[in-house]
């Protein structure tokens, strides 16, 4: 949630509801756990790219490693930085299309996850 947010407004068919009052919202917890998700999850995958990028470095300088097997070493770790990036990519958007799906607040009293079993 963020600062100064606040629940969807009344609408107009509020009235319409038994009691007059109309649905009172909560912010949805499935929503919050995305979030803290996305939250623990990107400075572990910076993180990755951290250490990935110094040896990286070293091995591109000649003053390391002058020698014809270090290309081969620094492709490798070239092809797996790239691979880190795609993963990274992907675990970021599959987090953000999950949130992108999930509604940030629910009325309370209801379940914030859809129940898969028939009624």
């Amino acid at each position: 949630m963020q600062p100064g947010e606040t629940p969807p407004a009344a609408s107009a068919t509020d009235h319409l509801v038994p009691g007059g009052g109309g649905p009172q919202w909560v912010f949805n917890p499935e929503y919050q756990r995305l979030v803290e998700l996305w939250n623990d999850v990107l400075p572990m995958l910076e993180e990755l790219t951290k250490v990935l990028d110094k040896p990286y470095a070293k091995a591109r300088s000649r003053d390391v490693w002058d020698a014809p097997v270090a290309d081969r070493h620094v492709q490798d770790m070239g092809e797996w930085r790239k691979r880190l990036e795609a993963y990274r990519s992907a675990v970021l958007a599959a987090i953000s299309e999950k949130a992108a799906e999930t509604p940030r607040w629910i009325p309370a009293g209801r379940s914030a996850v859809p129940s898969l079993l028939p009624r």
